[in-house]
């Protein structure tokens, strides 16, 4: 019964439009008091949820990458990326994947991907005579590659939900090789698109050109060599690198690209810390629902439960998979990872996953719900800036989509995908 009021009232408040966070919340709550615990243990949970160091280095991340954001990188980013693939047919979206590429290593959030990149392609595209559905499907799905590319603030979740025993760099290590797996998918499917679409072609600027635009855009992504190499060497923690980001970032934007006025820094912490209170409310309220449904033993029943309906390895991770995908297209990406990975961790590790493999699966898993509505919201901010609404941007989407599905089986089915790159590192 109390597992039942957990889950229940849990479901009912997101259907009806709580926002998730308070959903958490008030299932929590609602269960203690049933069970007749005292009411004080759900705020406890919550503030020791939110109450972990390693937590620090989220709002620093996303501070790092709202400064770069803001200090107009991505344009730079966007013109080296039209030196680079902007000859390949259907140009501007070869330009708008690798731009996207790019950015994740300087951002991290998928969401500002899909602001910052697709506010620079998408009207480019459209004025190129582009159709809007696929200028808008193009910056949604290659926003995902931000996910994976380091630094990713949601592999720290993932390592803190995981209860903190698996590494960082490890993590940041495994998303780089299915990044560019992703990326080059995407790029295939953008080609046979355009193709078949009869989409033009931008002209190849020069060598010339092409070393000025890298010259010009290596101080910013400089940050990804600085933040993978210190971590990777053990130099400083992802929580000291995520500091040294911050500094990076101000630095370049500041004295080297001298493109940060004083609004911009403004709205940067104003957006840093928006952004930030959402994220930690949402792990604070998913730690005391977590603990309880670790107390319900929900856990050890999964397990259970999925030993009871097969034992071949390779059916348990399709469903869990299928299982993802279907929360993923209702809830948001960050309390799905601190909910899910206390439950489907012990599964995967009774039938022999690495931990490591498992957090690249969940992420790249997590990261299709963004865009798959109803709730979507990575679609949802490509949508908006396209001025496309999100059942036309659909219609279209099952070219790019079945890309993301098939680097999810790749990544959940050919370990060495995720795996291959840590172990050379160590």
């Amino acid at each position: 019964m109390e597992l039942t009021l957990l889950l229940g009232s849990f479901t009912l408040l997101l259907l009806i439009g709580v926002p998730v966070a308070f959903c958490l919340g008030a299932a929590a709550f609602a269960t203690v008091l049933y069970m007749d615990l005292p009411p004080i243990v759900v705020f406890q949970q919550l503030s020791s949820g939110m109450n972990v160091f390693s937590m620090l280095a989220i709002p620093f991340f996303i501070f790092a990458g709202d400064l770069m954001m803001r200090g107009q990188i991505a344009d730079r980013l966007v013109a080296l990326a039209a030196a680079m693939v902007g000859h390949l047919r259907g140009g501007l979206g070869q330009v708008n994947i690798v731009a996207a590429t790019l950015f994740g290593g300087v951002s991290g959030s998928a969401v500002a991907d899909a602001s910052a990149v697709g506010g620079v392609m998408i009207p480019q595209m459209k004025a190129r005579g582009y159709a809007p559905d696929y200028a808008v499907n193009i910056t949604a799905n290659a926003a995902l590659i931000d996910l994976l590319i380091p630094p990713s603030h949601n592999m720290i979740l993932y390592v803190i939900a995981a209860g903190g025993a698996i590494s960082v760099a490890d993590l940041f290590t495994a998303g780089i090789v299915p990044g560019f797996v992703m990326m080059l998918s995407l790029m295939v499917v953008a080609w046979l698109v355009a193709v078949k679409r009869g989409y033009p072609r931008e002209a190849f600027p020069g060598w010339a050109i092409l070393a000025r635009l890298i010259f010009n855009a290596i101080p910013g992504l400089m940050l990804i060599v600085i933040i993978f190499a210190g971590v990777r060497s053990g130099v400083f923690t992802a929580t000291e690198s995520a500091c040294v980001a911050v500094i990076y970032a101000l630095l370049v934007v500041l004295l080297v690209y001298r493109s940060l006025s004083w609004q911009g820094f403004v709205h940067a912490v104003g957006g840093a810390v928006r952004t930030t209170g959402m994220v930690m409310l949402i792990i604070g309220t998913a730690s005391a629902f977590g603990w309880l449904m670790a107390l319900l033993q929900v856990p050890a029943q999964t397990v259970a439960l999925m030993k009871g309906i097969t034992d071949d390895p390779l059916m348990t991770l399709l469903i869990i998979n299928i299982v993802l995908l279907l929360l993923g297209t209702f809830m948001d990406m960050a309390p799905l990872i601190m909910i899910g990975t206390p439950i489907f961790l012990p599964v995967v590790k009774a039938i022999g996953m690495d931990p490591v493999q498992f957090g690249i699966v969940l992420i790249v898993n997590l990261g299709i719900g963004t865009i798959t509505p109803p709730v979507g919201p990575v679609l949802f901010v490509a949508c908006a800036v396209g001025k496309v609404s999100m059942w036309d941007a659909t219609k279209t989407s099952a070219p790019f989509y079945s890309a993301m599905v098939v680097v999810l089986l790749l990544v959940t089915y050919v370990p060495a995908l995720s795996l291959w790159l840590p172990a050379l590192f160590r």
